[in-house]
């Protein structure tokens, strides 16, 4: 009986490494081989306004690249705040990058995708410069063009107008037909859009030719990390022309003329359209999700995630950790498996176990009507 006991012991503590070892690390693979997949870039600004943080962000994009057709990508989607200030050219405490340098940066790691996969990147608050009374102007039309990926030109079907009146991406629509046999649009508006702007979306989510797609809503700001809708009155700041203890001074917040903030999109395009079911945005740290049933009685799944307040923080950090979304659609054409996942940790076996987020914040599943 002792010898018995003794021998239980001694393999219960051999046992012991297994049981207290971590997960073994798992590449990001297809759940089912005929699923298709999008990836969400949260907001990119941390990445790009210090120069030693934009490595990182080319190796997430360089990871996109790598995995298009093992994970059958589609389409990749930013929610915004591609630069961290749209009119920059002395350093100070929060970053060490120019405008230009912040521009070229996002448009160079976006250069990666150009001719490979199509892809829609918001405009953010961030993008924007304004003035006292809150018109805005952004250099986003002169690094995001439409010539610049032939796959983005090919399917791109609407747009609108900026505050200058010019045609840009800013607010643009892209079209994916048969995607396991759903007919599918991508829509995305600006950060807090303009009235017209409101407008124009609502127009073009209710045209005939789209009654049957399935709806991707892109917008910056939408949904909070309590699953709110943000219900602020829209405002950005002026930067004034003084840089005092290394910290370029802002003016107190500007409200935005005729713009709608997460509540009023909700409200005015969301709601009463009858193919919106996925809405997408970032802009508050952390992660939301809340799913409302729109006018007709059908399901709308919203998503918010914004990573740049992890990895450090959001002023001396490394820009998020490398966190992006992989939303992978089953060929039922009703479920979506959403993961979330770090290129930057998963590229070193000293830091895979780190590679996934697993809480239910940030791996979950949504399913369409």
């Amino acid at each position: 009986m002792k010898k018995t006991i003794i021998s239980y012991l001694l393999i219960f503590i051999g046992a012991l490494p297994a049981l207290f070892a971590q997960e073994e690390y798992q590449k990001p693979s297809l759940e089912n081989k005929d699923s298709w997949s999008m990836v969400m870039i949260p907001d990119i600004q941390n990445y790009v306004k210090w120069g030693r943080n934009q490595p990182i962000l080319d190796l997430m994009m360089r990871w996109v690249e790598e995995n298009i057709d093992t994970l059958n990508i589609k389409m990749v989607v930013c929610v915004g705040d591609l630069v961290q200030n749209n009119e920059k050219i002395i350093n100070d405490y929060d970053g060490n990058q120019t405008t230009q340098q912040q521009w070229k940066a996002a448009s160079d790691a976006f250069a990666i995708l150009d001719g490979k996969v199509p892809y829609i990147t918001a405009a953010g608050n961030h993008e924007y410069s304004i003035d006292r009374v809150g018109n805005r102007s952004s250099r986003y039309s002169e690094f995001f063009t439409s010539e610049r990926n032939h796959l983005n030109q090919k399917h791109l079907v609407q747009n609108a107008r900026n505050e200058q009146g010019q045609p840009t991406l800013e607010n643009s629509a892209i079209e994916l037909k048969s995607l396991n046999g759903k007919d599918y649009l991508f829509i995305t508006v600006e950060y807090a859009p303009r009235d017209t702007i409101v407008t124009w979306a609502k127009r073009v989510v209710n045209l005939e030719q789209y009654k049957d797609h399935r709806v991707v809503f892109i917008t910056h700001a939408f949904i909070t990390a309590k699953d709110e809708y943000g219900a602020s009155e829209p405002s950005w700041i002026y930067w004034e022309p003084y840089n005092i203890d290394n910290k370029i001074q802002k003016s107190s917040p500007v409200f935005l003329p005729n713009a709608n903030n997460g509540k009023q999109v909700w409200e005015k395009i969301v709601e009463p359209a009858s193919n919106i079911e996925l809405v997408l945005s970032g802009h508050y740290s952390g992660e939301g999700y809340r799913i409302d049933d729109n006018a007709v009685g059908k399901s709308v799944h919203q998503v918010m995630f914004d990573a740049q307040s992890m990895g450090g923080g959001h002023r001396d950090g490394n820009g998020g950790d490398g966190w992006l979304r992989i939303m992978e659609f089953f060929p039922d054409g009703k479920t979506v498996k959403v993961k979330t996942f770090s290129p930057l940790f998963a590229i070193s076996p000293t830091s895979q176990s780190h590679a996934w987020k697993k809480d239910v914040r940030n791996e979950f599943t949504i399913k369409f009507d």
